[in-house]
């Protein structure tokens, strides 16, 4: 496994992170996340991404009994905040009020002191940008968060947040957007932005909620053990495997992985470790094997020949 500092911070991710969207908690109860777990120790995962509101905090649950053995030193544990947590008005957004309670509750689910990063899981326009800011930079002040960034915020959203922090407010240090060779938009306007400020992006969706391991074939029938077939983790994928373009275009991508010697997830996302921006690819696992497989995509380098096709393949 290889290492990227998060941004121009000190701190060193593992270029493979685990996320707990959809899985733990969820599709996948304790016990069978623990060797799901276990392997991501195993192959040097030390980057784990959660947020409150996977599982309406059962994700955290989780996590706390699974990690509560291990030294905290070992890790790098990330939490967000944004989406509903209860049914009353303050239950959520990015209010100060919120962000502070919903720190303390993320704190006591995961069974830490203090978490390594903690996300703003969207943007709140209903709250002044300037009272988020200084939320978290009272959280880092105070030794329950260390760094702090955003999820899906725009560039303008962005560069608002940068004016602010140079009043002297502790920026952020790190951007959590969507990104894979099936969705590129971050390239545009977000990675020139943060790379500028020194904020390290932390992909999700790395391999399109596993389009691009190849394994939904056009005009196949879905596997019987996959994401599509489970209705606790399919509910964002019907455009994408409804598209059999797409999927057409994605088998090809079948030779080029045979050529570099790698499997179609690992090379997904060595694509996206391929630009320096990127600090860490965070993929979803309910099998040990999974996690073993795209951890080895750590260190693959694609040449500009490979990155070339693989684009003209999906163009």
């Amino acid at each position: 496994m290889q290492y990227r500092r998060l941004g121009d911070a000190g701190i060193k991710l593992s270029e493979i992170g685990l996320g707990g969207w959809l899985t733990f908690g969820n599709a996948i109860d304790v016990e069978r996340a623990r060797p799901v777990m276990d392997k991501a120790f195993e192959v040097g995962i030390n980057f784990l991404d959660t947020a409150d509101a996977y599982a309406t905090g059962r994700c955290e649950e989780v996590w706390g009994d699974l990690l509560k053995s291990r030294s905290r030193t070992d890790y790098v544990l990330a939490s967000k905040v944004f989406f509903p947590m209860g049914s009353g008005p303050n239950d959520r957004g990015l209010s100060r009020k919120h962000i502070i309670e919903s720190c303390h509750g993320s704190l006591k689910r995961l069974r830490t002191d203090y978490l390594d990063l903690y996300q703003c899981h969207r943007f709140d326009p209903e709250t002044p940008l300037e009272e988020t800011v200084r939320a978290m930079d009272d959280l880092v002040r105070q030794g329950k968060i260390i760094y702090w960034g955003f999820s899906e915020w725009s560039a303008d959203q962005i560069g608002e947040c940068l004016q602010i922090c140079a009043a002297g407010y502790y920026p952020p240090k790190s951007s959590q957007p969507q990104y894979s060779a099936l969705h590129r938009t971050p390239e545009q306007a977000v990675f020139p932005l943060c790379h500028k400020a020194g904020i390290g992006q932390v992909v999700w969706s790395p391999l399109a909620q596993g389009v691009l391991t190849g394994k939904y074939r056009p005009g196949k029938a879905l596997p019987a053990d996959s994401r599509a077939q489970d209705p606790r983790q399919n509910q964002f994928m019907g455009a994408l495997i409804g598209n059999m373009q797409l999927l057409e275009k994605v088998q090809k991508l079948e030779a080029v992985a045979k050529e570099v010697g790698c499997t179609m997830s690992q090379l997904a996302l060595a694509w996206i470790l391929r630009r320096p921006e990127v600090t860490s690819c965070i993929i979803g696992a309910t099998r040990p094997a999974q996690v073993e497989e795209n951890a080895a995509a750590s260190g693959i380098k694609l040449s500009t020949e490979i990155i070339g096709r693989i684009e003209e393949i999906l163009a």
